[in-house]
């Protein structure tokens, strides 16, 4: 029997819950749609729905940033980028470009993609300049980035990488001792590549039940469901509630381009740190489309704030599951998808961008992710 979501509604509102329970949904696509289907408004109230750290333009560093508009300005090169990071603010004197939307302006050649064959085209087509492709992503953004490698790229295009895992943030949050969250609803899209398996380390050594989902209503109830009532009876285990989707072990073709073309390492992940292996870079084999290494790095000391979001903004925060959206002094103030000051206002995975453009202003029940 096929199961409707105001079947699933109707389930989770019989589950005998004895109090607030709090759910952690990772990715950025999970909170739109959760954000755009009204779910917090219809969940009974002593469930909470915390946004997590899953939108990459949030997290992609200060400096990765900083250094691309370094780039597109003196480098002499064409810069392609995701169009989301066109507008992601860094903190430079307000007499310089800030954005690489602000140094497009200034004169520099700058062009959104949409896909890794976008950049490859428009390399082929200027085989007289160099080419540098800024991206930013999840796995499910870098696999087709390693199968662009290996398929054979020109020699004019170069990569500036700012790609991160999506597990070693919630690891972190765990092993803080503090998470914050009771439950996790782990990303599909990332499942579907690396494997639902990748989010066994939740249940196996947090005792944390997790449930893999999708992005419609039935699938993210589904999986609340299914944490839910895990919690109630004590039966913690990770449960795949996109099978039409995720397979067990993900995709093997995907996984072994992604090993073949880079190499894990510690990464920075914006107003938050380091986090250990979290972060990929390029294997030694394509070293030589590496930007950093080809362009060499920009000065970014005479910027005050490097690594570090916006004055006031809450971004880091808000990306910890630590805040909602609006508990940020400048949500919809001086930060709206019009004039973001934090990156969390840029990306429509944003947590800061969804709820307001969906016109969410206050968490259910005035209950807040920080207790």
């Amino acid at each position: 029997m096929i199961l409707s979501a105001r079947d699933w509604l109707e389930n989770i509102r019989a589950l005998p819950l004895a109090g607030r329970v709090r759910i952690m949904n990772v990715c950025g696509g999970h909170e739109r749609s959760i954000t755009m289907a009204g779910l917090r408004g219809a969940l009974p109230q002593n469930v909470e729905l915390i946004p997590g750290p899953g939108c990459p333009v949030c997290v992609c560093p200060e400096e990765d940033v900083s250094h691309a508009i370094q780039l597109a300005l003196h480098a002499g090169v064409i810069l392609v980028a995701f169009g989301d990071m066109l507008r992601v603010p860094v903190n430079g004197p307000k007499s310089e470009p800030r954005s690489l939307e602000q140094a497009k302006a200034a004169g520099a050649d700058i062009r959104p993609v949409s896909s890794p064959q976008e950049a490859v085209k428009i390399a082929r087509e200027n085989p007289q300049w160099p080419v540098v492709f800024f991206v930013a992503g999840f796995e499910t953004t870098t696999a087709p980035v390693a199968a662009m490698l290996i398929e054979g790229i020109p020699d004019n295009l170069f990569l500036l990488l700012s790609c991160r895992l999506t597990w070693p943030a919630v690891a972190m949050l765990l092993d803080s001792g503090k998470p914050g969250f009771d439950a996790l609803v782990a990303p599909g899209h990332v499942a579907t590549v690396m494997g639902p398996e990748e989010w066994a380390f939740v249940v196996e050594q947090h005792a944390i039940p997790t449930a893999i989902a999708g992005f419609t209503p039935v699938s993210l109830l589904a999986a609340m469901y299914s944490v839910l009532r895990q919690l109630i009876e004590k039966k913690f285990f990770l449960d795949n509630c996109y099978p039409e989707v995720v397979r067990p072990g993900g995709n093997a073709t995907a996984q072994a381009q992604l090993k073949q073309a880079l190499q894990i390492s510690d990464a920075n992940w914006r107003g938050i740190g380091i986090i250990p292996a979290s972060g990929f870079a390029l294997a030694t084999r394509f070293e030589r489309h590496d930007a950093r290494k080809k362009f060499g790095a920009f000065e970014t000391g005479r910027h005050k704030r490097v690594g570090e979001m916006p004055p006031g903004c809450d971004c880091a925060r808000v990306v910890l599951g630590k805040i909602y959206p609006n508990e940020c002094k400048l949500f919809g103030t001086a930060c709206t998808p019009r004039t973001p000051v934090g990156p969390c206002m840029v990306s429509e995975e944003g947590a800061c961008r969804i709820w307001r453009s969906t016109g969410a202003r206050v968490p259910p029940s005035g209950v807040n992710a920080r207790n």
